[in-house]
């Protein structure tokens, strides 16, 4: 046990230094991620022009909501894990880990966890300069219960993020390019995980259909946790209920992937 311990804190620390190379990237990304909040607040603030509220939440809570979203895109997101998985299996990269007493899922899910570490805490540089700006703006729901139920929903949505992402970079061993599926995923993805507008504003109908797929447990479940928007321990229960199960779904589809993919794989480089 210790062993195993021992040998994915390695590739961790490996992780973060690899990352810690590119941390300007990282940071630059964060900051025009600034430009894209300013966006927010200028489009939303036009959307609240002569009314108090919009699906029953002020200004300032819907602009914490997209802050909050913004800093957790950096913490749980996946990036560019899939096509990280896509390249190692083009170039017979994962051949090494055939022979190797090396998880290729753990290892990528250790690397993910170190590449998130390190673009979270440098995300946090430029909210945490603009903040005097936009705290007047925000308004924090007090600490509770949600934010200790925010902790496993926080886990469990970057597991999530990081299995779609391992899956889609599957697809290599079956299709050549997965360009095409990864776009038409991080376009619903964007639109289902409440990253264009939160989901309270979708009729009710269509929130309830979109609860019961795992898009909605990606961003918009642990930001409504943290923000407020789901305030009744049944919802918050049963999110995390649907969470897990997700979590073990996309898991089993990543394992059953991998070993299918495996008998297409001819072994060459690496």
């Amino acid at each position: 046990m210790f062993a195993v311990l021992a040998k994915y804190r390695h590739v961790f620390l490996v992780g973060l230094q690899n990352n810690l190379v590119y941390r300007w990237n990282f940071a630059i990304r964060a900051g025009f991620s600034l430009l894209h909040l300013a966006f927010v607040f200028i489009l939303w603030g036009a959307a609240y022009a002569g009314q108090t509220d919009i699906g029953g939440f002020d200004l300032r809570e819907t602009l914490t909501y997209f802050v909050t979203v913004l800093i957790l895109q950096f913490f749980i997101s996946a990036m560019n894990e899939d096509y990280e998985v896509s390249e190692e299996i083009r170039n017979g990269l994962i051949n090494q880990f055939l022979l190797k007493p090396v998880s290729y899922f753990g290892y990528r899910l250790t690397l993910f966890a170190s590449a998130r570490a390190v673009s979270g805490t440098l995300a946090l540089v430029p909210i945490l300069l603009a903040l005097p700006l936009i705290a007047p703006h925000l308004s924090l729901p007090p600490l509770g219960w949600t934010w200790l139920a925010a902790v496993p929903a926080l886990i469990l949505s970057a597991f999530i993020q990081f299995t779609i992402a391992y899956c889609f970079g599957l697809l290599t061993f079956w299709f050549l390019e997965i360009q095409s599926f990864i776009i038409l995923s991080l376009a619903v993805e964007t639109i289902l995980g409440g990253q264009v507008f939160p989901l309270d504003l979708l009729p009710a109908w269509l929130h309830d259909l979109s609860s019961y797929l795992p898009y909605y447990y990606m961003m918009y479940f642990p930001a409504a946790m943290l923000t407020g928007r789901i305030t009744e321990p049944a919802l918050a229960v049963q999110g995390l209920g649907m969470q897990l199960f997700w979590a073990v779904a996309l898991f089993a589809i990543c394992r059953l992937l991998w070993t299918r993919g495996l008998r297409r794989h001819t072994a060459v480089g690496g």
